[in-house]
């Protein structure tokens, strides 16, 4: 299986992450050392990655397989209370000011409700703390990603 840059972007953005997955010949290798390699990232390189997400509850506009990918994975904010919806601008808000970075959070499988407790939770974290929980879940979501991949290039 050989994956393009294209492909890794959509996966993540840290061109650090990219250049260290690029090449590996199988999904097996590529989730292994993607797993690896996003313990490592210097944070600069996680803010990178971050800053390709779109807040909780904002849609990526376009045709890119990434746009798409995040639509579907913000799925549980599709009928959401506009109370829920305003509480998760309002803490996005909050989460950015006391963090410097967008609160990402693997929205796969969750409800807006889900996210709103998670959201509201993290607020409460130091910053070291937070830094992790924010490497786990973009480790997720990266790897929720690279299955995809796998799953179109191996039907």
């Amino acid at each position: 299986m050989e994956l393009s840059e294209a492909d890794l972007a959509a996966c993540c953005a840290s061109r650090r992450w990219i250049a260290a997955v690029a090449g590996q010949r199988d999904l097996d290798a590529v989730r292994a050392v993607s797993k690896r390699v996003l313990d490592e990232l210097e944070w600069a390189d996680v803010e990178e990655a971050l800053a390709a997400h779109p807040r909780i509850g904002e849609r990526m506009r376009g045709d890119a397989r990434e746009a798409g990918w995040s639509r579907g994975e913000q799925s549980g904010m599709a009928g959401a209370a506009r109370e829920v919806r305003d509480a998760l601008v309002e803490g996005n808000r909050a989460y950015e000011e006391r963090f410097g970075h967008v609160f990402l959070i693997r929205a796969s499988g969750r409800s807006a409700l889900e996210m709103l407790v998670d959201l509201r939770e993290r607020l409460g974290n130091d910053a070291r703390t937070e830094r992790e929980v924010v490497r786990r879940e973009l480790a997720e979501i990266v790897d929720l990603r690279l299955a995809r991949l796998g799953a179109k290039e191996n039907p």
